[in-house]
Formats: structure tokens, sequence, C-alpha cells
């Protein structure tokens, strides 16, 4: 388990971080997400040794984190960092023997993630000659081919289509099940709500909310419902308990103060007539988002 302890960082007199704390747990996937300049990049920075912190540390199972265990970490940077006139497969190789992996184990690994991600018929072919988004196809396997004991990934979906997000999608996956850390940030929260397991919102240089995507719902959000109905649903309004949001005939959206609040809700709606549907309104990460960083 990684662990960033109470991390700050200045530059000078304006700080970026302060009190940075949470934690990338094994086998999970940890989405990571703020807006521009909130101090996701900072983090990762420094989780990887690149900076230094001003305060704080970062450690794994309890212990400071070793140039040795950093070494192991496969990491992508938001800016792409490989060689445009290399050819796709020998760079790889190359950065992968770089972690002392043997070429031919390293080939290996590296044509079946390339073939993976759809990049088969190009491995052979100059970075430069390829689309931006199979260039980001092609750091993706190579933040992969060292067989990582954990991941740490800026931005892995940016200029992905949607086949090639399902792809790595269960790329990453893979390499959670392995048992190794996965932190990775991004703007694109449909992913984020579909693939992490644990959450973090930055905003500010500060962490407003980390867990599981329930507890982080259930956190900073009012439980609501929907309720479909044949007759008039209006006299939902005039329930004490009861914050009407939505309105529409025999439509009604309603928060309550409890499920059993709600449940009184469904019982005069049945008395009243006849229910077609009766739902817990499950908000989307967007808006979670929007909540927690307001």
């Amino acid at each position: 388990m990684i662990h960033v302890e109470h991390v700050s960082k200045t530059f000078g007199t304006h700080q970026v971080l302060g009190n940075v704390d949470f934690t990338i747990k094994p086998g999970l996937m940890t989405g990571f997400v703020g807006g521009n300049g909130a101090g996701k990049t900072t983090t990762m920075r420094i989780l990887l040794g690149v900076l230094d912190p001003s305060e704080g540390r970062v450690t794994v199972d309890g212990s400071p984190i070793t140039p040795a265990y950093r070494a192991g970490i496969g990491y992508m940077p938001e800016e792409r960092g490989l060689y445009p006139k290399m050819p796709v497969l020998e760079q790889i190789v190359y950065l992968a023997r770089l972690h002392g992996v043997s070429k031919p184990a390293a080939t290996a690994k590296a044509e079946e993630l390339l073939e993976r991600l759809g990049l088969g018929e190009r491995m052979k072919d100059p970075l430069e000659s390829l689309s931006l988004g199979n260039q980001q196809r092609a750091q993706i396997v190579a933040a992969l081919t060292h067989n990582p004991h954990a991941l740490v990934l800026d931005e892995p979906f940016s200029g992905l289509d949607p086949m090639a997000v399902e792809n790595t999608l269960e790329v990453l996956r893979d390499v959670a099940d392995t048992g190794a850390p996965v932190l990775f940030s991004s703007h694109q929260l449909d992913v984020v709500e579909r693939l992490c397991d644990e959450l973090v919102i930055i905003a500010d240089g500060e962490i407003r909310a980390a867990g599981s995507r329930q507890d982080i719902r259930d956190a900073n959000t009012v439980p609501a419902w929907d309720l479909h109905a044949d007759a008039d649903t209006g006299w939902v309004r005039g329930l004490t308990g009861i914050e009407v949001t939505e309105f529409d005939g025999g439509f009604v959206r309603f928060r309550a103060d409890s499920p059993q609040a709600a449940d009184t809700v469904l019982r005069q709606a049945i008395e009243r007539g006849t229910v077609h549907s009766f739902t817990p309104v499950r908000p989307h990460l967007t808006e979670i988002f929007q909540e927690v960083i307001r």
C-alpha cells in the first residue's frame, strides 16, 4: 500500500499542495480527479521522487518509499516522453531493458501489449508516424512492459477513441488484479466512474474527499428518490421532511430525511393509484465532483 502522508509543497511563497493525505491500495484502481492546477501532477511527481515535498512523506507499507521501489513503478506522464523518430517496439524494449528486463522477455511482453491495444501492425513504425491517440497507446505500453509493481498514470485516456479506452481499461484492470496499486488521473469522469475502485478528489492543492465511490457518494449527497405514478404527485410537496426538487404531473423527484420517510411517500402513492416505478437516485461522479469542490 502506498501512502501519501500529509504532503505539502511550496514553490517560493506559493503553496501548491497543503496537507495532501491519501492511500493507494494494492489491487485497486484509484482515480485521482481535480481541475487544471488542482495539484494532481505535482502530487504524482512527489510520489515518484521527481520533486521533494516541503513537508510530509510517501511510504510503502508503513516504511519510507525507496529508490528501488520507485524504479519499479510504471509511470506515464501527461506529456508524451517517447522518442519520435525511433520505432515503437524498439524503444519500448529499450526502456524495459533499462528496468532490468531481458531483451527476449521485453520483446515478447511489448508485442503482446501492442497487439492488445491495436498497434500490432504499427510496432515497427517510427513513433512520429502514428496518430496522437496511437502515440498515447504506445506510451501506456512503455509504462507496462517491465511488469511494474505499481502504476502511476497521468491522463492515460487523453486522446483515445472509445474502443481504445475500453481496451486500455482491460489492460489496466489486469495489472491491478496482480495486486499492484494503481493511481491514474483523468478529466474523463465517466471513465473514472466506471473504472475506479477508490476515488481521490483534489481542489486548490487540498484533498476534498477520498474513499470508495459509494462512501464519497454517501458522504456528499442527500438521498433522493424518483416516483412515477398515474395520479398527479403534487401532494408530495406538502409532506413534512420531504423536499421536492423536480415535479411534472405523475413524476416527482424528492429528497427525504431518511429511507423511512421515503417509504411513507411510496405507501401514500400506492393508496392514491398505480405506481409505475420508485427508485433511489444515484448521482453521477460529475455531480458529486461539482458538489465536493464547491
